[in-house]
């Protein structure tokens, strides 16, 4: 998992500076107090009770005094820091929508055109330098978006609508979490957030919009008939083709994401048969039910699957 240290935009940098400064601050606190109490130990002198009695008061009320001002400080600092994660310019924002399921996230591009809208699943793409503007919704429990190195946490609440604004300033792969316990498989509720160059991410979005390629290959087009005859149309949608579950994923272009079940385990074509026969052994909880399928069935489902690119 990525560190919330490890920042590579504006809100998580002003975040990681408020973290350093109260570390810094409490850490010099610390070691002052063990000085005194060090100072303290080691001369042990005689005194009178009543010159002993304004000292201690002397200390104790200096004590005051200056804690109230640094935590005085440290609220002056984090209310700053709230500013600043507000004053995100929006001009041009993308606007993306997520929606927390039991275990997985739906990812929505909204455009003003509805037929240039498109889904994903578990894997959030974003353009370098552009502002994105990421509508939270849970669909079941309470989650919690959080991508250590972009942002803070963000709650998702049943019935409630929140927006979470970043900006990746630098391109690469980092690692959100849901942060609010949300049940048996929260540990495995994993996503991505992969930042591209501006055209590159372009080039990925037009491919997204585009739907499924058909499978050319004998295999692939008998597990294409399997997925649209079976139960897998039934939650899962697959663009140009009859599927259109809003249960589960969106599969159109399942192959080309790095991971299966929400960051459980690599999108290989081994552990892919093994979701499809048993998920329910890989992830505990799940609604996707086992699927007892003969080896060549089950073989005909993931060539058709891998086409989906």
């Amino acid at each position: 998992m990525n560190s919330a240290l490890d920042t590579a935009g504006p809100q998580a940098a002003a975040i990681g500076q408020l973290w350093w400064l109260m570390l810094w601050l409490c850490a010099a606190v610390f070691a002052a107090v063990m000085v005194f109490v060090g100072a303290a130990v080691w001369r042990r002198r005689r005194a009178s009770v009543a010159r002993t009695e304004r000292r201690l008061g002397l200390a104790v009320g200096a004590g005051i005094v200056l804690s109230s001002l640094l935590l005085c400080g440290l609220l002056a600092a984090s209310v700053m820091t709230d500013r600043t994660l507000s004053r995100l310019p929006l001009e041009g924002a993308l606007q993306v929508r997520v929606i927390a399921h039991q275990w997985w996230w739906e990812v929505e591009y909204e455009d003003a055109q509805p037929a240039r809208i498109f889904r994903t699943a578990n894997e959030l793409f974003v353009p370098v330098g552009r502002p994105v503007v990421v509508t939270l919704e849970a669909d079941d429990v309470i989650h919690s978006f959080w991508v250590p190195s972009l942002h803070g946490k963000k709650d998702l609440i049943p019935g409630r609508t929140s927006t979470l604004e970043f900006r990746a300033d630098q391109p690469g792969r980092y690692i959100g979490r849901c942060a609010e316990y949300c049940g048996l498989q929260h540990a495995f509720m994993a996503y991505d957030v992969v930042a591209l160059a501006p055209d590159r991410y372009e080039q990925w979005a037009a491919h997204q919009r585009q739907p499924a390629s058909d499978p050319q290959e004998a295999t692939a087009l008998r597990g294409r008939e399997l997925f649209l005859t079976g139960s897998c149309m039934l939650c899962h949608a697959v663009q140009g083709t009859s599927a259109a579950g809003r249960h589960a994923p969106d599969l159109t272009h399942f192959a080309t994401r790095a991971h299966i079940g929400a960051g459980r385990i690599a999108n290989t074509r081994e552990a892919l048969a093994q979701w499809i026969e048993d998920p329910q052994r890989l992830k505990p909880g799940v609604n996707m039910p086992t699927h007892h399928l003969p080896a060549d069935d089950l073989a005909a489902l993931v060539a058709y699957l891998e086409t989906l690119r």
